[in-house]
């Protein structure tokens, strides 16, 4: 018994030598990032339905009612150039966590798309298309695992949450009609703000030591979330440059509020401001009730930039 005592007290007396003799982790610490990204698209889902237009690529025959090929529209705007500005804290050499302050620049999104679709007596054809484009600030706090340091590079991988603070969806609609009396080329633009959302992403990336302060880092990153209109606005509506938002025409019969103005909802009742469920009490004076859609934003993307540690 008196030798396994001495054993374990011999045991305890080492260990402690060695963590007084071990290097001590890093301090806490601070450091900034500054960079930019490109995403590419991953998930794909079916775009919305655009002020009544299936989100669809028809072609139409010479008599404009004879349906020659139909393709569903689907994709992501997730695809696109991204600048960020991230702080971070280090507890130890191993965990850390950021806040990133992220500017969202997607590119140019095909949503729907008409040829010469008979829509009049006369008769007029219509030809035309639509593409969405989303711009948004966005908070992305994170976890950070930090593998170690060799030879300048440091690897880390991180999990996080996004959390867009401002943005909209940009829908831009141009379409020709054309009839016995001539050539119209209408323009029209629809912003959709959302409703709050949250999504998720993942990094794994490296630094690598150019300075005692300054560092370059690379990252892949993966993020995904959904977002779900709120409400949607008509900004331009106009025919051959005119602006035409306030004014009936053969193409924009109803130049009304509602006409302009849309708010998103879950569900469609007798009591709605809609001409589909309450045509008898619609009101011109308010916003149009539809239902709500969403877009998705997922993407796969490469982070470069600069780091400052102080």
């Amino acid at each position: 018994m008196k030798k396994h005592l001495f054993l374990i007290g011999l045991l305890v007396c080492s260990i402690a030598t060695m963590a007084q003799t071990e290097t001590p982790e890093k301090q806490e610490s601070w450091y900034f990032k500054l960079g930019g990204s490109y995403f590419v698209k991953t998930v794909a889902t079916d775009f919305p339905i655009i002020s009544g237009a299936l989100p669809n690529n028809d072609v139409y025959a010479a008599d404009g009612t004879t349906l020659i090929s139909r393709e569903t529209n689907h994709g992501s705007f997730g695809e696109g150039f991204r600048s960020t500005l991230t702080a971070g804290y280090r507890f130890n050499t191993r965990i850390g966590v950021e806040m990133g302050v992220n500017y969202y620049v997607g590119n140019n999104e095909k949503m729907a798309q008409t040829t010469n679709r008979l829509v009049a007596a006369g008769p007029t054809f219509v030809s035309g298309k639509a593409e969405g484009r989303i711009k948004a600030f966005d908070l992305s706090p994170a976890l950070v695992l930090f593998l170690g340091e060799h030879r300048g590079f440091e690897p880390y991988t991180k999990v996080g949450v996004i959390v867009p603070i401002h943005g909209d969806l940009t829908i831009e609609t141009n379409r020709t009609y054309t009839n016995p009396q001539g050539t119209t080329n209408t323009f029209a633009k629809d912003v959709v703000k959302p409703k709050p959302t949250a999504g998720f992403m993942a990094a794994v990336g490296t630094s690598y030591k150019l300075g005692k302060h300054i560092s370059a880092f690379a990252e892949i990153e993966y993020r995904n979330f959904t977002v779900h209109g709120d409400t949607k606005e008509t900004k331009e509506y106009t025919e051959n440059g005119v602006d035409k938002l306030n004014t009936p025409t053969n193409f924009r019969a109803d130049a009304s509020y509602s006409a302009s103005h849309v708010k998103y909802v879950d569900e469609l009742t007798a009591t709605s401001n809609s001409r589909t469920t309450n045509a008898a009490n619609y009101d011109t004076t308010k916003a149009n009730e539809e239902i709500s859609s969403y877009v998705g934003i997922s993407g796969l993307g490469l982070t470069l930039g600069l780091k400052y540690a102080l």
